[in-house]
């Protein structure tokens, strides 16, 4: 019985294609087939200079791993001096290389001054040579006098 009306409602269907518009489907999907292909020819066209703008961005902004933790730790105090602010506590979590040879490493630190200085630093941390990501942040009073006590979660990234 069910075969019978699947097979009924598959005549149905195909009675009402005529073949004006088998054919305008057929165009449709042509056209649509042709601009795959113009975007797939595209980006092959633009993937080399693609690849070297990664390139370049992972040279310029990613420290070589035998170096990249002092330079952490140096941009780090500089900029946190740079905005008046004391430095304590920054920590490290190293995890694997990827394929490509890119390590990720989390990084915490806790760092104490006035808001303005504390304003001052995480601008600074935007725009510094050293790439990180912001994970979070949380702000605290500490003691008196108006000081704060900034927690950072951040990213870094090194290449082997």
């Amino acid at each position: 019985m069910d075969l019978t009306l699947a097979a009924f409602s598959w005549q149905m269907a195909d009675a009402n294609r005529t073949p004006q518009s088998e054919l305008n489907a057929v165009k449709r999907q042509h056209s649509l087939m042709a601009a795959d292909i113009t975007r797939a020819e595209t980006i092959r066209t633009t993937l080399p200079a693609v690849e070297q703008q990664c390139d370049s961005f992972f040279r310029q902004n990613f420290r070589p791993v035998n170096s990249g933790y002092s330079s952490v730790i140096s941009n780090f105090g500089s900029l946190s001096r740079g905005a008046g602010l004391q430095a304590e506590n920054l920590n490290f979590h190293r995890h694997e290389a990827d394929k490509r040879g890119v390590t990720e490493v989390d990084i915490s630190a806790v760092v104490d001054g006035d808001y303005s200085s504390v304003v001052r630093f995480v601008n600074d941390l935007e725009h510094s040579d050293t790439f990180y990501v912001l994970d979070g942040l949380s702000l605290a009073a500490s003691g008196s006098g108006g000081q704060l006590k900034l927690n950072l979660q951040l990213r870094t990234y090194f290449r082997s």
